[in-house]
């Protein structure tokens, strides 16, 4: 008879999606995740599969997260006013939280933008494909802009997002709020 899980599944991946968030796949051990979880390596490998299991999972709680900001995004009707807020609004939730983390898709994209492993790849650029399109129906909005205009905006605001992303780690508020004002100034 199999014996019943002693840990919220949810629970402790949302531990481990902390800790890689703040150390990166790399260098986030089993032993490490062991620890912060709270559960044993045969628990974790049954319940996952393996590190990558985890990390994958970590992923898709992180998603669940933000689809909530995402959501509010697309629901709203101001166009480019609407993007700019969600700019805003990412440096907010990043003061509020009191982390210096960045953005845990954008720490990920960057440690994985050389990596082998397709399903991490996948996770990344299913997270902005979405948050593309939204900025590209957002920049729609704006009748005047042709279909070049809008997808070359709305790459520039996903590479600018990343930079946002990288910033609240080590920039004040000030200059991420001047960084933000100059992104829209050209758009």
């Amino acid at each position: 008879m199999a014996r019943k899980k002693q840990y919220n599944e949810e629970e402790v991946i949302e531990k481990a999606m902390h800790l890689f968030w703040r150390n990166g796949y790399e260098n986030t051990s089993v032993r490490m995740l062991e620890k912060e979880m709270g559960i044993n390596q045969f628990s974790m490998y049954a319940s996952f599969g393996s590190k990558q299991g985890v990390f994958l999972e970590s992923l898709k709680t992180y998603k669940r997260k933000t689809k909530l900001m995402f959501d509010k995004l697309r629901k709203s009707n101001n166009g480019i006013e609407d993007i700019k807020e969600f700019f805003y609004n990412s440096i907010k939730v990043s003061e509020l939280k009191g982390n210096n983390k960045g953005c845990f898709v954008t720490n990920t994209y960057n440690e994985f933008a050389q990596s082998e492993d397709e399903m991490i790849k996948e996770q990344m650029s299913n997270f902005m494909d979405n948050l593309k399109e939204i900025f590209i129906e957002k920049i729609k909005s704006d009748s005047s802009k042709d279909e070049e205009t809008v997808l070359k905006q709305a790459n520039y605001l996903l590479l600018a997002k990343h930079g946002l992303a990288a910033a609240t780690r080590v920039n004040s508020k000030k200059e991420m709020e001047d960084y933000i004002e100059m992104i829209f100034k050209s758009i």
